[in-house]
């Protein structure tokens, strides 16, 4: 189905209930909840434009959306820790946001991150056995569910990976033979405790098509009157009238427009685009503020803080002994496991990557041919934290993006000990049968190997956490998502979390937004 999108003239013929700014992950799914009401009159603005284009749709070739159009062209600082590289920082700039262009992965969390979102926000609703109830009303489940933890007949489709790659079930035996168990989901009883497993992964895929947030929430509620969509607009920075945000200021075609909200304003423009708008709008820190001629409204200075994201490295490469094409996603198996034994949750979620998947760095440095698969080290509980900052007060200027990966020695550590899992279960005799040769890292060992991984580093493109939930002093939202000391607007994505949450962060994402979305219904 087409998305019913409208024109800026239509859009100034009328005022709006809620405006939701993005229509990534988070906000195809807000702003279709918040339209199930057929009262409430709804604007979803995004930046970017259509998803129907094949490097969308194919599953196949996800990773073609990087560097185009589809996404932000953001990067981040070059930093010693990752041998004064800069980090590319894909965001979607498509309908559909970071789902239309990621490799379509959905996990839930870890039981132990939302007990701690809990207990740090004071709000009992994100609770792990409340978001469990929320999570099985999201999901429409076709896989096995021997934990009875799944939902079936919600807006999202996911199922296991359809006829996977002969090298999955290899990988599978190569993980056990090493001590990680099979799980039939990595989603299941997995995630509540122990020290993990490797499983076939969880995909959002519906009849060889990429089944984004798009499909899951826009599509169904297209044809709706009360919910407009407008694409090819960016937002500049919110209007108030005093601590009260009374719309937003977008750019489209050239002109800048003034949009009203008569109730409630939400960003949902991810952990880059969202603390930007925020401090535009004269939100943050003052004297940061101040600095690049910014009148401060509210002296929030969490705003921008706190960036966490998922260090990859890309990767552990073996050639294969015959050629095999990838299917589906090209990335169908994953595991989660501890790279010490006395951690309480499992910080390691390496990925089986059917092509060749290493940094540019790495590329130049090592002779690739085509024909290779990857073992790619992912760590979803790192230790380093950058951040996001204003270089002037023009909204076309990009942020400064402080990334700071591998600052902390911890993740070093962790990473080091993910490679070695990887190269044993790569080299193991389970795989032996798809593998002539390892061609990445090779025998490194020390300074090399410590070199290698700052080298391989990149980002998972989980980035979160700059506008986090709490009750201290550097937080930005309350538990409702709410701005502290602003009324008429809440944040509603990645941004929020007061920590990553361990896993792929679109399934999340779509549960902060679900829970934005009930929490205002119930308001009113």
């Amino acid at each position: 189905m087409n998305l019913n999108i409208t024109s800026v003239e239509a859009a100034l013929a009328a005022r709006y209930d809620f405006i939701v700014v993005g229509a990534g992950a988070a906000g195809c799914a807000l702003a279709a909840r918040l339209s199930d009401n057929p009262d409430l009159s709804v604007l979803l603005i995004e930046a970017g434009g259509s998803d129907r284009r094949p490097a969308v749709t194919d599953p196949g070739i996800w990773y073609t959306n990087l560097g185009t159009e589809t996404e932000w062209g953001y990067h981040s600082q070059a930093h010693p820790a990752v041998n004064n590289r800069s980090v590319q920082m894909s965001m979607g700039l498509v309908i559909g946001g970071g789902s239309s262009i990621n490799a379509m992965i959905w996990a839930r969390g870890h039981k132990s991150d939302f007990d701690a979102w809990a207990r740090l926000s004071g709000d009992d609703g994100w609770r792990y056995q409340s978001v469990l109830d929320l999570y099985r009303s999201i999901e429409d489940w076709s896989g096995p569910d021997p934990d009875g933890l799944r939902g079936k007949g919600g807006p999202v489709s996911v199922g296991l990976a359809p006829d996977p790659h002969p090298i999955v079930p290899a990988m599978l035996q190569a993980a056990a033979e090493i001590g990680i168990p099979t799980v039939a989901d990595h989603n299941g009883h997995m995630m509540e405790g122990g020290p993990g497993g490797c499983a076939v992964a969880n995909l959002l895929i519906r009849d060889g098509k990429r089944f984004s947030m798009a499909d899951a929430y826009l599509r169904p509620a297209a044809g709706r009157t009360n919910l407009a969509i407008l694409s090819g607009a960016e937002v500049l920075r919110l209007c108030f009238d005093g601590t009260r945000v009374t719309g937003t200021e977008i750019l489209i075609g050239g002109r800048v427009v003034a949009l009203s909200a008569t109730q409630e304003v939400a960003l949902c423009a991810g952990a880059i685009n969202t603390p930007k708008i925020l401090m535009l709008s004269g939100l943050g820190d003052a004297d940061a503020l101040a600095a690049i001629g910014i009148d401060c409204r509210a002296h929030l200075p969490g705003i921008g803080q706190n960036l966490q994201d998922h260090p990859f490295l890309a990767g552990c490469i073996w050639e294969y002994r015959e050629p095999m094409p990838p299917r589906n996603n090209s990335t169908e198996c994953t595991f989660f496991w501890k790279s010490d034994p006395t951690l309480e949750v499992p910080d390691l979620q390496p990925f089986q990557i059917e092509v060749p998947y290493a940094s540019d760095r790495i590329s130049q440095r090592y002779d690739i041919p085509t024909n290779c698969w990857t073992l790619g080290v992912g760590l979803v509980r790192p230790y380093s934290t950058g951040s996001v900052t204003l270089t002037s007060a023009d909204p076309a200027a990009a942020p400064r993006i402080d990334l700071n990966m591998l600052t902390d020695e911890r993740d070093v550590t962790a990473l080091l000990q993910g490679i070695e899992l990887c190269r044993n279960i790569g080299n193991s005799d389970a795989l032996s049968p798809f593998t002539l040769r390892e061609l990445v890292p090779g025998p490194l060992t020390g300074d090399s190997l410590l070199s290698f991984v700052r080298d391989s580093a990149v980002s998972y493109k989980h980035q979160s956490c700059t506008a986090r939930m709490g009750r201290d002093d550097l937080s930005v939202v309350d538990g409702k998502l709410q701005v502290h000391g602003i009324t008429g607007l809440r944040i509603v994505d990645a941004s929020i979390m007061p920590f990553v949450t361990t896993g792929n962060t679109m399934a999340p994402t779509v549960l902060i937004a679900e829970k934005a979305a009930a929490d205002i219904l119930a308001s009113r």
